[in-house]
């Protein structure tokens, strides 16, 4: 695990983050701009110091009362907004800065590297006729060469426009399924959130607000993302079957199983899957008559106003939590009350990875 008790004091702002996060997987810090983000990364990194704390990066501990390791010494990889690549060395020579000063550094470990990121193509280029998307590539294969116990990723993003976001999220991925060091990863994003993020850590004025695993941060009443207008529940699932008919697939989750559009995944292939909480409807009995192939049995565990006209519901399929947002009317109608046994109609259904 990693476990952080920080406390640093800064001109008009004050960092107070306590938090055990696992160390493996994507930790997604979300929070709203000057919300303490990038501070929370810089005191992971050792480049912000409070008079106490404690850090703890899974056995090795960089920060105690007594004890506080030098950024240097603290084994992490650090990818900016920007790429913050030497404009005057091509790709290779950016790259080989790293490799000449890391020791140990085997062939077949920096020929994964370049495989994982598709870095090989780009080797000969300047930085300065690389994309954006091209340029983060190249920096988090930087930040990896440097064989980290962590990485961390500050809104890598945020300075690229939809193409190049959607060119780089396949590589992001693979950093997901692939490596075996945990990484912490910053945005105000939700869609980056809802398709990298295995666990989400809030932070709001400096103070971490909540953390937990990716769904049961965004369905928790008691935490803004099931409050806002797009509030969303993901799910991960498997391709299990076709139906080559009508060019649809089956993607079995936990709850059950959704029928969508085919998009020619392998069988038993993992994907993410993700519901808005304004595609769920209700009814107290399953239709027949209805175009809506997603149709699940699901039980009422908590409902909340959401402005004054509609409510948020919290339903649990099989022990899988979903929202659905109603009208007042609508909830009123269908007298819905805490554990009562329903139907929920899923509109549409967005396949994330």
């Amino acid at each position: 695990m990693i476990e952080c008790k920080l406390n640093i004091q800064l001109e008009g702002f004050k960092l107070d983050a306590k938090f055990t996060i696992p160390d493996k997987g994507i930790t997604v810090v979300f929070g709203p701009s000057g919300s303490g983000k990038t501070t929370l990364l810089r005191a992971i990194a050792g480049l912000e110091k409070g008079d106490t704390g404690f850090l703890k990066v899974g056995d090795s501990i960089w920060q105690s009362d007594h004890n506080f390791v030098p950024t240097h010494k603290r084994q992490i990889g650090y990818v900016f907004q920007d790429a913050a690549l030497f404009d005057h060395l091509n790709v290779e020579g950016n790259l080989d800065y790293v490799i000449k000063r890391k020791t140990g550094l085997t062939e077949d470990f920096i020929d994964s590297i370049y495989t994982l990121l598709d870095i090989t193509p780009l080797i000969n280029r300047s930085t300065v006729q690389l994309s954006g998307g091209e340029k983060q590539r190249v920096a988090i294969a930087r930040a990896l060469l440097t064989k980290p116990k962590i990485l961390l990723l500050d809104e890598p993003l945020s300075a690229l426009d939809l193409k190049r976001k959607n060119e780089i999220l396949p590589y992001l991925d693979s950093l997901h399924s692939q490596l075996n060091i945990p990484i912490l990863y910053v945005t105000h994003s939700q869609d980056e959130t809802s398709r990298l993020a295995d666990h989400i850590m809030l932070i709001e004025d400096g103070k971490i607000i909540g953390n937990g695993p990716i769904n049961e941060m965004l369905t928790r009443f008691d935490l803004p993302l099931s409050h806002s207008g797009n509030a969303i529940s993901i799910f991960d699932a498997r391709v299990m079957s076709r139906d080559t008919d009508f060019n649809l697939m089956h993607l079995e989750f936990k709850g059950g199983q959704f029928v969508v559009p085919d998009n020619k995944l392998p069988i038993e292939s993992l994907v993410r899957i993700r519901v808005a909480a304004r595609d769920v409807s209700i009814t107290k009995k399953k239709q027949t008559d209805t175009s809506i192939l997603n149709i699940f049995p699901a039980v009422v565990e908590e409902i909340v106003p959401e402005g004054d006209a509609q409510v948020m519901v919290r339903l649990t399929l099989k022990g899988v939590v979903l929202l659905a947002c109603l009208t007042r009317k609508s909830a009123s109608s269908l007298k819905l009350d805490q554990g009562l046994s329903v139907f929920i109609q899923v509109k549409s259904v967005a396949i994330l990875s």
